[in-house]
């Protein structure tokens, strides 16, 4: 399904959240700027797609700033994220890594990382608490976790964005990809994954201390957050 949506992938996020999405990942990477400026820090931006939370987190790096690496499943969505990386090369800081990985059984040995983020891309693990053990798994002690996904906002917001996510994004992501199916799988998703008090006590279960979600955008997406 990823490999199909690839080649329109990054125009439709901004078409279908109308450019909100880049405040998103801007914001995220904001949050984390004392561990992605240290230089000797390891970050791993899981389920990166086409790596635009992964530049995101570059930018904050800046030139002596932390190691950073994208890991996706999705090899179609890697090549476009190193297509950006090759794009970018000639910038004077360091462009991230990329690894073709499932995010439920990482390559890399216990407590590697000291930040773990994931933007929008967690809600499509087959096992949400497998994969908040795994991000646990490859933090250092202390290190942080930032899952930034969607929600469901409540009251009449919350009815206009149902009617938006389920009735007309569908039909405009079908159009513009070209592909049936992925965009109406897309608001069956969020609609699966857990509230934000269920994902608090997720995180909480598998090892995270000082989980808070901060919504963005009227609570459309926020940002999970722990410490191992």
């Amino acid at each position: 399904m990823f490999t199909s949506i690839a080649p329109r992938y990054d125009l439709l996020n901004h078409v279908l959240s109308l450019n909100v999405d880049r405040l998103w990942w801007r914001r995220t990477a904001r949050a984390f700027a004392h561990l992605v400026a240290a230089p000797d820090a390891r970050v791993l931006d899981l389920c990166c797609g086409t790596g635009d939370m992964t530049f995101a987190l570059r930018s904050q790096a800046g030139e002596n700033g932390a190691k950073i690496m994208g890991a996706d499943f999705s090899h179609a969505m890697l090549q476009l994220a190193c297509a950006k990386s090759l794009a970018g090369s000639k910038q004077k800081t360091s462009m991230p890594r990329w690894i073709e990985a499932d995010a439920l059984r990482l390559p890399f040995p216990d407590a590697h990382f000291n930040l773990v983020t994931s933007a929008f891309g967690f809600r499509n693990l087959a096992d949400y608490d497998a994969g908040l053990r795994e991000i646990a798994r490859v933090l250092c002690p202390a290190g942080e976790c930032g899952i930034l996904d969607f929600s469901e906002p409540k009251g009449l917001l919350g009815s206009f964005y149902r009617v938006y996510f389920k009735q007309i994004l569908p039909r405009i992501g079908t159009i513009i990809s070209g592909v049936r199916g992925p965009y109406a799988y897309l608001p069956d998703s969020v609609e699966r994954f857990p509230s934000p008090q269920e994902m608090l006590d997720r995180m909480r279960a598998a090892g995270f201390r000082e989980a808070v979600w901060t919504p963005y955008t009227f609570g459309i997406a926020g940002l999970f957050r722990g410490k191992k």
